[in-house]
């Protein structure tokens, strides 16, 4: 397993280079697994193991070297687990010297290893900075679950603790596809997702359709997109609600209840939204729709993607926060990149990737 090395002037367009970082020492002779870089002025970037640009001034940082006399930087403690110790972030004061705190800064049992953490403050608008909106994201992905999590929280510097809030949310799922900005939303509960402006740079020629009048089990084919790319925005608006089936009070997980609901079930007010990666006969295609539920005093919204049953693939799901009532219409922007699906309700707030490899026709 190596580091491989692609760069890009505006997170668009890559270029892949040569190998960055491969195993040849004794100390990483079991591969480069996943980490983290950071730039520091005259150093380079440092993991477990340190490795620093053999040209500085190589504005591509195309070839790297570890050094015997610093490798490795950081060792397991004999009461650590070593096949899950892996994955630090940027919390040193030289880069190269590491102390193990006496607490870990967050901890939550029974959820196994955590794979690819990530920890970092975001605010409401504007730089971080100076902002007393600040929060703190404590985001990674669970070996026991399976899934991807985050939450949201507070920072105690002086105590050098993470202080969650009260829930956890399941609203992160992405592989590093696309880059997106994050920010907080105006309530500072959540957060926001969406895809960086310079991706509209990709945008070539459009496909559009207006006016389709979808019934119910029924399938429009949007025709005219050839390609194994596409970035998608369509609207779906109602003429009447009343036959949205009756939620369900009691709590219940998104994914739990598009796993539950499906596809393939027919509801009031729904399933619909887009069959993606679809072949011509429709035997192959990964689903991305909503259903719409009567609660107690508002309309409940469901954002699903779940495979056929004899498929292993987790449902993805979030339940979308919009007013019906008021403007009936729906919106989901989807971006097909070959066999990755990426998801994005209009508002940011739920957003899912979904990786699946079908034999298209």
């Amino acid at each position: 397993m190596v580091w491989a090395h692609s760069v890009s002037r505006h997170l668009v367009n890559w270029k892949s280079l040569q190998h960055a970082i491969y195993s040849f020492k004794p100390f990483d002779m079991f591969g480069c697994w996943s980490r983290s870089a950071t730039v520091v002025s005259g150093k380079g970037p440092e993991v477990q193991c340190y490795a620093e640009p053999e040209d500085p001034n190589d504005p591509l940082l195309r070839e790297w070297i570890k050094p015997d006399r610093l490798n490795p930087i950081a060792v397991a403690d004999k009461d650590m687990n070593r096949t899950a110790f892996r994955d630090p972030t940027t919390a040193s004061k030289d880069f190269m010297t590491w102390v193990r705190a006496k607490h870990p800064i967050h901890s939550k049992s029974e959820t196994g290893m955590w794979e690819c953490p990530d920890f970092y403050s975001v605010s409401v608008k504007g730089s971080v900075v100076g902002n007393h909106q600040v929060k703190h994201v404590l985001k990674n992905s669970l070996d026991d679950a399976r899934f991807e999590y985050y939450t949201l929280g507070t920072y105690l510097e002086g105590k050098d603790r993470y202080v969650a809030d009260k829930r956890l949310i399941d609203g992160w799922a992405g592989i590093q596809a696309i880059p997106r900005t994050v920010w907080l939303d105006s309530r500072g509960r959540q957060l926001v997702q969406w895809p960086i402006e310079e991706l509209n740079r990709l945008r070539a020629e459009e496909v559009k359709m207006k006016n389709q009048k979808l019934e119910k089990g029924g399938y429009v084919e949007v025709k005219g997109i050839t390609a194994a790319q596409a970035d998608v925005e369509v609207t779906f608006t109602f003429s009447s609600l009343d036959k949205a089936e009756t939620y369900d009070p009691k709590p219940v997980k998104a994914g739990d209840l598009c796993q539950r609901k499906g596809s393939n079930l027919q509801g009031g007010v729904g399933p619909f939204g887009l069959l993606t990666l679809a072949s011509q006969n429709l035997e192959e295609f990964t689903p991305v729709f909503f259903r719409i539920f009567r609660g107690s005093n508002k309309y409940v919204v469901l954002l699903c993607s779940n495979a056929r049953s004899h498929l292993y693939k987790p449902s993805f799901a979030g339940f979308v926060h919009v007013d019906l009532a008021t403007d009936m219409k729906l919106s989901i922007r989807s971006l097909i990149d070959h066999s990755v699906v990426e998801i994005l309700e209009p508002e940011g707030r739920q957003t899912f990737c979904l990786g699946f490899i079908h034999n298209l026709q």
